[in-house]
């Protein structure tokens, strides 16, 4: 029977499993450390642009925790109570961890990134050279592409359950400014900029600012900048201002980031990187 057949086995007597139960184990341990090595992909943007979803992954993800007991580890002079260990071997995989960082096993790390002092957990796939800076973290999950940079305190939600949830995908050359929140599967375009404090989530319209449109719900298209703003909205108690996120500026297709250009756009609409 194939891996995948096997996991939606296993993952069908969910309530019944325990450590005992080495067959269930032996399984989901392949499954994890295929996704540690990223030989294998909790999801991916198709040839349609849609976002694929591989969710027996996800079910051997939940059975790890089915089928693991909590086991006392030591990292210097700090202890920990969990039931997966940290990821190691960052000089072979040629990644970058200063002090404080860390990511889960089961999470995978391409060549050139570096890790600030944050986290990254396990199922997430983090491309090429992309920086996922200080008090950041990156959730279950969520897939980060090349060259991005996720700003210090940028929080990147997680989703196992339920189990038909899409993550959060940001894709190639994107900028998240500083203290965004994007969760609950929202989507961020290729080399699109959201400004500081944006949130982003599957019920926050998307609004072009040259034409007043409604564009999307939780997805900033391909090379935006984008800024949180409201919008009023009537109600029968009154008149109440609801969060969007507006894009104030369209990018030409491969357009790079000029740092200072794009802070004088950003700062034109009260708000920074």
């Amino acid at each position: 029977m194939e891996l995948e057949a096997r996991i939606g086995q296993w993952y069908s007597q969910i309530s019944e499993m325990t450590p005992q139960n080495l067959e269930a184990r032996r399984d989901v341990e392949l499954v994890i450390a295929k996704l540690d090595d990223g030989q294998l992909r909790v999801a991916e943007i198709g040839p349609s642009g849609t976002i694929i979803v591989h969710e027996w992954m996800k079910q051997a993800i939940l059975l790890l925790f089915r089928l693991r007991g909590l086991e006392r580890q030591e990292v210097g002079p700090f202890e920990y109570l969990d039931k997966l260990e940290l990821k190691h071997d960052y000089e072979r995989r040629g990644v970058r961890v200063v002090p404080g960082a860390s990511a889960r096993r089961g999470s995978f790390l391409s060549p050139g990134v570096i890790l600030m002092p944050s986290y990254v957990n396990i199922g997430a796939w983090v491309g090429p050279n992309t920086m996922v800076d200080t008090w950041a973290t990156v959730g279950s999950c969520a897939q980060i592409g090349a060259n991005v940079h996720l700003a210090g305190g940028v929080g990147i939600g997680g989703v196992l359950e339920p189990p038909n949830a899409v993550p959060v995908v940001i894709e190639d050359d994107a900028f998240i400014g500083s203290r965004c929140m994007i969760v609950d599967g929202a989507r961020v375009g290729r080399g699109s900029v959201l400004g500081a404090g944006t949130i982003l989530n599957p019920s926050i319209p998307v609004i072009d600012a040259s034409t007043g449109d409604e564009v999307s719900r939780g997805y900033v298209p391909d090379y935006c900048v984008a800024v949180m703003a409201q919008r009023r909205r009537e109600f029968p108690g009154g008149d109440f201002y609801l969060p969007c996120v507006l894009i104030v500026k369209r990018l030409s297709e491969g357009e790079r980031h000029d740092k200072v250009a794009l802070n004088d756009i950003l700062r034109d609409h009260g708000v920074s990187t």
